[in-house]
C-alpha cells in the first residue's frame, strides 16, 4: 500500500496597500535607502494602517485570494491553522474568527506561534492531519501584522518587517508528491536575544514600560544573524544528506526572507545558483510566518509539478528548521 503524502495543491496571498519606502524611514531614524538596501536587501515594506484592523484581516484576505483563484467550496475544510506571532489578541484565537469569516463553517482552527518559523512548523502539522487519513483539506495561514509590536524609533527593527499574509491548501497525494521530509528545531536559550517581552503572563504591561517602549519586538542583531546562517545552513544540509540530494536535484530554494545576505548565505552553502532561490524580500521586508506562503504566491506561476523545493527557515525561539517537499501541480494545466 502507497504511503499517503500531503500536497500544496494552491496558494494565496494579501499584502495591505499602503508602501513604507526606505525614503520614508529615513526621515524617522538615522538610516539611509542605500545602507538599509546594502544591509538587508529590502526596498519597502507594507503597513496594514487601518485601525481596528489586525493579523486575522490579512488570513482573511489571503485565504479568500486562494479560494476565489481556485474555486475551493470553503465548506469543504477541516482545518484552519493561522501561524501568526501577533495574533489579533490572547484570546480567542485569530484562526477562529478568519475560519468563520471565510466561510468554512465545517473546520476546527487553531493557532501556532513559532515567530519566523511558524509557517514552516505548520507545514509539518497541516501534513500530519493529512497523513493521518482523517482530514480531506487543512488551510495554513501564515498571517503577521509586524508593524503593531515594532518600535519606529529603533534602527535595529523598524527597517526589517513588514505586514503581510499567505495561504496554502494542502490535499492527500497518491503520486508520491507533496511533504517528503523534516528536519526542524528549536533552542529556548535563544529567546533573550529576539523577543517581544511584554504583553505575556510572565511580563505585564506598565505604565513604566510603555514610556520605555518595552511593549515592542527587539533583536541583537548579529548574534541572530550568526545563528541563523548556521542553523539553516545545516538543516538544510541534514535535509539533503537525509535523502541523497546534490544540489542539481533541487529546482528551487524557498528561505525564509529576513535578510537577503541571509539568503544568499544559505544558497552558496548548498551550491545553488541564484536563479534557483525565491526571493521577495525587496518588495515586502521580513513578513515573519508570511514570508514563505508569499513567496509560493509571487513564483507559483514558476513552479512545475515533480519540482523539488526546499524550506528553510529561522526565528524567534530560537526556533529552526528545513522541509523536503516535491510540488503537486503546474499551475497552467490545473484542472
Amino acid at each position: 500500500m502507497s504511503r499517503i503524502s500531503a500536497a500544496i495543491t494552491a496558494t494565496g496571498a494579501y499584502v495591505p496597500e499602503f508602501v513604507l519606502t526606505n525614503s520614508m524611514l529615513e526621515k524617522m531614524v538615522d538610516t539611509s535607502d542605500e545602507w538599509i538596501l546594502t544591509r538587508t536587501g529590502i526596498k519597502e515594506r507594507r503597513i496594514l494602517k487601518d485601525e481596528g484592523k489586525g493579523s486575522s484581516f490579512l488570513a482573511i484576505n489571503a485565504a479568500k485570494n486562494l479560494i476565489t483563484k481556485n474555486s475551493i467550496d470553503p465548506r469543504t475544510i477541516d482545518l484552519v491553522i493561522v501561524a501568526t506571532a501577533t495574533p489579533d489578541m490572547k484570546a480567542a484565537s485569530t484562526a477562529s474568527f478568519t475560519a468563520t469569516q471565510i466561510g468554512a463553517i465545517n473546520a476546527f482552527s487553531f493557532d501556532m506561534d513559532s515567530a519566523c518559523s511558524g509557517f514552516l512548523f505548520g507545514m509539518s502539522t497541516a501534513a500530519s492531519y493529512i497523513e493521518s487519513g482523517k482530514y480531506s483539506k487543512v488551510l495554513l495561514i501564515g498571517a503577521d501584522k509586524m508593524s503593531s509590536i515594532v518600535n519606529y524609533k529603533d534602527r535595529e527593527t523598524c527597517i526589517i518587517f513588514g505586514d503581510g499574509a499567505g495561504a496554502a491548501l494542502f490535499e492527500r497525494n497518491d503520486e508520491g508528491l507533496g511533504l517528503i521530509d523534516e528536519y526542524l528545531k528549536t533552542d529556548g536559550n535563544g529567546r533573550e536575544f529576539l523577543q517581544a517581552t511584554y504583553g505575556g503572563s510572565s511580563y505585564k504591561i506598565t505604565p513604566e514600560v510603555l514610556l520605555k517602549g518595552g511593549q515592542f519586538a527587539f533583536q541583537e542583531g548579529k548574534t541572530v544573524f550568526k545563528n541563523a546562517v548556521f542553523n539553516m545552513a545545516n538543516a538544510t544540509s541534514k535535509i539533503m544528506e537525509r535523502n541523497n540530494l546534490r544540489k542539481d536535484d533541487i529546482q528551487w530554494l524557498a528561505p525564509h526572507q529576513a535578510n537577503k545576505r541571509i539568503i544568499n548565505a544559505i544558497a552558496e552553502r548548498m551550491g545553488l545558483k541564484a536563479e534557483k532561490v525565491m526571493m521577495n524580500i525587496k518588495k515586502y521586508g521580513n513578513t515573519t510566518s508570511a514570508t514563505l506562503p508569499l513567496l509560493l504566491s509571487d513564483y507559483e506561476s514558476r513552479l512545475k509539478k515533480g519540482d523539488t523545493v526546499i524550506f528553510t527557515a529561522f526565528g524567534g525561539g530560537f526556533s529552526w528548521g528545513s522541509i523536503y517537499l516535491k510540488w503537486a501541480y503546474t499551475q497552467n494545466q490545473k484542472n
